[in-house]
């Protein structure tokens, strides 16, 4: 018997954009049944080469075949009746809308040819959402009320309320604590054994090990690597794939300091709390130190970062800087003492995304630039590129809007307002969602010099290894508790782990 023709193949795609070439000739072939893993930097392609599967980007040249059949993606509509599905990072959700609206928004349940509102809806969705493990999820809620890892719930029941064979998740893990991310790796699981297919796109390489079967690599709109073993290729050489080099050391050398001995510490934080979110907590930061927070989604870690910054007030307690006690609440007093905060959610907290990058790093700086109610344009710009210039940011170019950046240059436009802000505490959530493994080690060393600079830095990550690569010392948090305090090098991540999941004394 002649075997079974792939599920989906894509062969000699070609896609150009003005002045860009982001896809170069790239092939992908994926059997039903197997997470297919795609993979690359920021630019290398993916996102257009997804969007050509989903029927949203035309490609310049090129086939696609379904189950042995040419066919030609018109539309995302062409594509989701074919039965491909795409879970897009960037969740496509309407926050006014019900989780049932937003389920079956385009193809609503009809009775005799009219659309059947409410209860069918609720009902199906409530069947969807329960397949998914998650029945909790109320269908008349709004989706603007839900959690972030509830409205990715939400995305892959509405790419299931179709005759889905095919599915695309882009970074689904992104927002996800560790019992999410074993939730989610139990639905794709159920789904290939159905026989679907998923497409799975992640910058974690432990996830692709996992729960991959094949990998795809790109690097520069070409496919470098087509169909390797997910399982049992080296780390070592899918990274050199995605990079063009070797990375065999991800986190810079940590200098052997005696912070004692540096000065006293710049940012105090005495006996802060807030009711239900994280308990009286003590911590100091001292200049040249990077801190590290570790916990859980949900043990407090980003609630505390927003309140020394003044985002939330607390219930109790005091944040001193230089000695000098903050107002409690005030992102105003904050800034002004020298604290500045790169947040977790940067495209929705932090970045002007419409704007070009020179405004987005010199938002927070505007009083330097003001002339009797005009702004020095020149100024502005000069002192935006060598603010941008000073972390490497790509393009060299600030007049470029800043949705265009990669996520890591769009991180480093955030840092660069900081810096020009001439900020002496740092408060860093997240600082590496969404961004690749070679953009990673770039920031990963600008944390670094700034701190070697000076800097004092409070850093939250829910990767382990991050936090332990570059902080000098860590506090383990559970449930808004600190439970363990001790320098990064006492620590390895199975300790943190059984820390942050069991607990134990302080110290």
């Amino acid at each position: 018997m002649a075997p079974e023709p792939p599920l989906l193949s894509m062969s000699g795609i070609t896609k150009s954009f003005p002045g860009v070439r982001a896809l170069d000739g790239v092939a992908l072939d994926v059997q039903a049944g197997e997470v297919h893993c795609l993979l690359g930097q920021n630019g290398a392609g993916k996102s257009t080469l997804i969007k050509v599967l989903a029927g949203a980007h035309q490609p310049d040249t090129g086939t696609i075949h379904w189950r042995g059949e040419p066919v030609t993606l018109r539309s995302p509509i062409a594509a989701m009746r074919l039965g491909i599905a795409t879970i897009y990072q960037e969740l496509d959700l309407v926050e006014h809308l019900s989780v049932a609206e937003n389920v079956h928004l385009g193809h609503e349940p009809t009775a005799a040819g009219f659309v059947v509102r409410g209860k069918v809806a609720r009902e199906s969705t409530a069947q969807l959402l329960k397949r998914l493990g998650h029945p909790e999820i109320d269908p008349a809620r709004l989706v603007g009320e839900l959690s972030a890892a509830q409205q990715q719930i939400v995305s892959m029941a509405r790419a299931l309320s179709h005759d889905v064979r095919l599915i695309v998740m882009d970074e689904p893990s992104a927002a996800l604590d560790p019992d999410e991310v074993d939730n989610l790796f139990r639905i794709v699981g159920d789904l290939t054994a159905a026989g679907v297919a998923v497409v799975y796109i992640s910058h974690r390489l432990e996830e692709i090990r996992r729960i991959g079967d094949r990998v795809t690599v790109l690097k520069d709109g070409r496919a470098v690597a087509v169909g390797l073993p997910a399982k049992t290729t080296p780390t070592r050489e899918v990274v050199a794939l995605m990079t063009g080099r070797n990375v065999e050391y991800v986190f810079p050398e940590r200098p052997a300091k005696d912070m004692a001995a540096v000065g006293q510490p710049v940012l105090e934080v005495r006996g802060l709390a807030r009711n239900g979110e994280f308990e009286p907590l003590d911590l100091s930061v001292r200049p040249g130190e990077i801190v590290g927070l570790a916990g859980l989604v949900g043990s407090g870690r980003s609630e505390i970062l927003e309140t020394i910054y003044g985002a939330r007030k607390p219930d109790a307690g005091q944040v001193l800087v230089d000695g000098r006690e903050l107002r409690p609440g005030s992102v105003r007093a904050a800034v002004r003492a020298g604290l500045g905060l790169a947040p977790e959610e940067r495209k929705a907290q932090a970045l002007l995304m419409l704007e070009s990058v020179t405004r987005n790093v010199s938002v927070s700086s505007m009083s330097r630039f003001s002339r009797g109610g005009w702004i020095d344009r020149a100024a502005e710009l000069g002192a935006a590129r060598a603010a941008t210039r000073e972390l490497s940011l790509r393009p060299d170019n600030p007049n470029v809007p800043v949705r265009t950046l990669s996520g890591g240059n769009q991180q480093k436009a955030v840092l660069a307002r900081w810096l020009l802000r001439g900020c002496r505490v740092l408060l860093l959530d997240e600082p590496t969602r969404g961004v690749d493994v070679g953009a990673r080690a770039e920031l990963y060393a600008v944390v670094r010099r700034l701190a070697d600079e000076g800097l004092a830095v409070l850093l939250v990550s829910s990767e382990v290894p991050e936090v332990l690569g570059l902080a000098d010392r860590v506090l383990v948090l559970r449930e808004g508790r600190v439970v363990h305090t001790a320098p990064a090098r006492e620590l390895d991540e199975h300790r943190v782990l059984d820390l942050v999941m069991e607990g134990s004394p302080a110290s």
